[in-house]
């Protein structure tokens, strides 16, 4: 077993980041935009077809994530590679990777207006442009099963979040996933920004709704992979540039 993830695939040749380079960026931008607490949450990535997945070392905080402190771990949490034991929260996230082919990563963080809305123990309002990306495309957990460590919390949060990209977990928080590391990392951002203006709106007397038709229009606009991908490069420029 090697200390060091040297490669994970092997980059374009053109500039384009790998997905091990991908990773790291990803870890930054969420420590950046305010979603690293301690040793809460998790990001990991799908790495080939036998279940593998990137994620950080146990004890790592997002803003440390470097090639030394990186894991590739199996879907047992065993370390095929890197130096150190995982985070056992990603037991969940191994058993959504077996159960939804189609998600390539997947992010879970416990920043503060999510956690905080998370608390009222009903869905995560949809009510603004800027959230349209979760309109009938975030599930609802009603109940905290409590520390997600195992396969019966996996099936409870994937089932809750049926074949959508989130769940809204009561007493949690939220977990995003992608068909991209790119969109996990921008609905993660996104949730917290929305629960952030819900308790906003909240405090000043409540939430108006939206057209559903517009809702779903503003949806599909928003999850463009043109959109995607820029507000992820930006963001890690942002980060870049903070630290």
């Amino acid at each position: 077993m090697s200390d060091k993830i040297l490669s994970v695939d092997t980059p374009a040749g053109n500039g384009e980041r790998s997905p091990l380079e991908r990773f790291i960026e990803a870890c930054h931008i969420l420590a950046f935009q305010g979603h690293g607490f301690g040793l809460a949450g998790q990001l990991t990535l799908r790495d080939g077809s036998d279940g593998a997945m990137l994620t950080l070392a146990l004890g790592v905080g997002l803003e440390e994530a470097d090639q030394d402190t990186v894991l590739r771990i199996d879907s047992d949490l065993n370390t095929l590679q890197g130096r150190g034991r995982p985070n056992p929260g990603v037991k969940f996230h191994a058993w959504i990777y077996r159960h939804r082919p189609d998600v390539r990563a997947i992010a879970h963080t416990h920043p503060p207006a999510l956690s905080a809305l998370a608390m009222r123990g009903q869905p995560m309002p949809v009510a603004h442009m800027d959230a349209a990306m979760f309109h009938d495309d975030c599930g609802f957990l009603a109940r905290w099963p409590g520390v997600p460590t195992g396969d019966e919390e996996g099936e409870l949060i994937a089932g809750a979040m049926g074949t959508k990209r989130c769940a809204f977990l009561a007493n949690h928080g939220i977990v995003c996933t992608g068909t991209t590391l790119q969109e996990a990392i921008y609905l993660n951002v996104y949730a917290e920004r929305n629960a952030r203006m819900c308790l906003d709106a909240l405090a000043a007397g409540g939430i108006q709704p939206v057209e559903p038709a517009a809702a779903r229009e503003a949806h599909d606009f928003l999850l463009q992979p043109a959109i995607v991908n820029g507000s992820f490069d930006y963001w890690a420029r942002q980060a870049r540039r903070g630290r």
